[in-house]
């Protein structure tokens, strides 16, 4: 493990910094730059890199968003190891050139700081941006702190180049609540880094084997191509898992794979969350725990491949599932529900499931606020037997619909 005969840099930084140094630890070779915020530092940091030379890449200032996936796609298919940054109204400007890389089968790398998608304006964060992207064919992870965010883009760049998969990868944080806020990261040494991504590999290349993209088709083919996407998704899951594990191995850090679980093992209750606002369920586990309730914590690090497996053998012994949403599927229900509700569709058990609709727009939600609805929902539950199944939290009252 790295720290036993090597000595860890350890630097505060933000987690938008944190993007950076791991774009630059994997050295892209390609940078595309456009500024929105909560992300421009991002894009900031690494032409810091680049102009004194500790990063050896090229920066393309573009006119827009649309135009910044645009350039890392032309690089990405001419074999550059190439690397964005976006949010928000600049993530939906981008969605056009999405599709394109997914379905072009190009490893790249972007990372999402995530931010309420306006009107009203608002420059706060919740997960609506970052799950507006589910149906794309990006390969989707969120972290909890900044720690973890620089694991990510770094294994990002193995998984998207892994020829099981060759997919696009998307790496999600909260804008100001991990982009703008500085912890402790510890940055593992370039060349160890270097050699656990490996050379970078791709299909094909534009430049060597003069092939076009994007033709007209059939629509045969068309659903063939949809349907090698999803076998790539699928295995992904086993790489996934296989990676953090070798990750944690090497670098001394290994989150669980595509989920990680807190205090799940003894647990009657599971609560299921993705992003920052983890630690502070955390939190509320424990309080909870002092005063005899058994709850545990599934943090969900990969929306795709979405984790069915790890969910279902998780719930299916669970009393009651209460499932955290930033963000919501209007007339529907949050979409971290819906897949987990998906993922136990054919399960024959008799615990309840319940969707929490909270923190949109950038609203706070503490660890008061989580035990507030967790105790809420298991009274409820353990003395009627029933849930409602979509419920609100909001102005510090939850409302059911």
């Amino acid at each position: 493990m790295i720290g036993q005969n090597k000595q860890i840099e350890r630097k505060v930084m933000t987690g938008n910094h944190a993007v950076a140094y791991a774009a630059k630890l994997s050295r892209v070779q390609v940078v595309s730059a456009y500024p929105i915020t909560p992300q421009t530092s991002i894009v900031e940091k690494l032409s810091e890199f680049i102009e004194s030379g500790e990063l050896k890449a090229n920066i393309i200032k573009v006119e827009s968003e649309h135009s910044a996936l645009a350039a890392v796609y032309g690089a990405a298919i001419a074999g550059a190891r190439a690397f964005t940054a976006t949010s928000s109204h600049g993530l939906l400007y981008m969605h056009e050139w999405i599709h394109w890389f997914s379905r072009a089968r190009i490893p790249a790398v972007m990372a999402v700081v995530s931010r309420t998608i306006g009107p009203p304006w608002n420059i706060w964060p919740d997960h609506s941006d970052f799950m507006d992207q589910r149906d794309t064919g990006w390969i989707m992870s969120f972290g909890m702190d900044n720690q973890e965010v620089l694991d990510l883009v770094i294994q990002a760049f193995r998984i998207s180049e892994d020829p099981s998969v060759f997919l696009p990868v998307m790496v999600g944080l909260e804008g100001f609540i991990l982009g703008g806020t500085a912890m402790p990261v510890d940055l593992p040494p370039e060349e160890e880094v270097i050699t656990f991504i490996g050379e970078r590999k791709q299909p094909y290349s534009v430049v060597e084997d003069r092939i076009s993209i994007g033709n007209l088709t059939s629509p045969e083919d068309t659903e063939e191509i949809f349907m090698e996407m999803q076998k790539a998704m699928e295995r992904s899951k086993e790489l996934i898992r296989k990676i953090d594990a070798e990750y944690g191995k090497i670098f001394g850090r290994s989150y669980g794979g595509l989920i990680n679980c807190y205090k799940c093992e003894d647990s009657k209750y599971i609560i299921f969350t993705m992003g920052a606002w983890s630690g502070d369920a955390m939190e509320a586990i424990e309080a909870l725990r002092e005063e005899g309730i058994k709850v545990g914590l599934a943090r969900i690090r990969y929306v795709r491949p979405f984790p069915r497996e790890e969910i279902r053998e998780l719930i299916m012994n669970a009393k009651l599932g209460i499932v955290f949403d930033r963000s919501i599927s209007f007339g529907s229900y949050g979409p971290l529900f819906e897949d987990v509700a998906a993922s136990i569709a054919n399960d024959k058990r008799e615990g309840k499931l319940v969707n929490i609709v909270a923190g949109l727009g950038g609203v706070n939600v503490t660890s008061e606020d989580f035990v507030k609805i967790i105790e809420k929902n298991i009274n409820k539950f353990e003395s009627e037997g029933e849930v409602e199944l979509l419920q609100w939290y909001h102005g510090g009252e939850v409302m059911g619909y």
